[in-house]
């Protein structure tokens, strides 16, 4: 199974709760804004400790049964809401901040089209060449699986259509266990092979 999730988390008088349990391919959790996505999603990669419950994923334990390994642990490659690219970083060094020593940038940076980039800093970046260059990132530090939190928000239609693509590729080419959080049904019917509904 690629994620066996079943959390529970209180806030104050809020309380998130989610369970799934699927196999293998992307899942998109989806639902509207406040109802906890982005917080599941933190209690997967060992930024949020859950109140209670398991989080597995392909077998392995993140935290339940008296265990919770930290985030470096967990082999999580994490694509924020925005790209959170080092700005006094070049392209090409943003994408191997966290690699394995020794690890080429050129294939995945093919793959998402991102490879004239290399040489260029953040800040001449456009909107959907940031979010292609973070997700690179995510996939260049080695990852059991890959968590993108609303990889699309805030794209202009055209920047939209282009980091839609390249999550379809990375999807499609990496076999990776994906969970992606998104509010847009449009983007959780085309990107996830299961949608949970929150």
């Amino acid at each position: 199974m690629s994620f066996d999730v079943d959390v529970t988390l209180r806030r104050g008088e809020a309380q998130v709760a989610c369970a799934f349990a699927v196999d293998g391919g992307a899942t998109v959790l989806f639902g509207p804004s406040g109802v906890g996505k982005t917080s599941v999603l933190h209690m997967v990669a060992g930024l949020l400790r859950p109140d209670a419950g398991h989080v597995r994923v392909a077998g392995r334990t993140l935290f339940g049964d008296r265990v919770n390994l930290p985030p470096e642990r967990r082999r999580a490659g994490y694509v924020f809401q925005e790209p959170r690219l080092f700005p006094h970083l070049r392209v090409r060094a943003n994408l191997l901040y966290g690699a394995p020593r020794g690890a080429d940038p050129r294939p995945i940076a093919d793959t998402l089209d991102i490879a004239h980039l290399l040489d260029r800093w953040p800040r001449t970046l456009s909107g959907g060449e940031a979010r292609r260059v973070a997700i690179a990132r995510a996939l260049l530090s080695d990852p059991a699986f890959l968590l993108l939190d609303e990889p699309l928000a805030s794209l202009d239609r055209g920047r939209r259509e282009e980091a839609m693509r390249a999550i379809e590729r990375v999807r499609d080419e990496t076999g990776l266990p994906m969970l992606i959080v998104t509010h847009d049904p449009e983007e959780a019917e085309r990107l996830g092979h299961r949608i949970v509904r929150m």
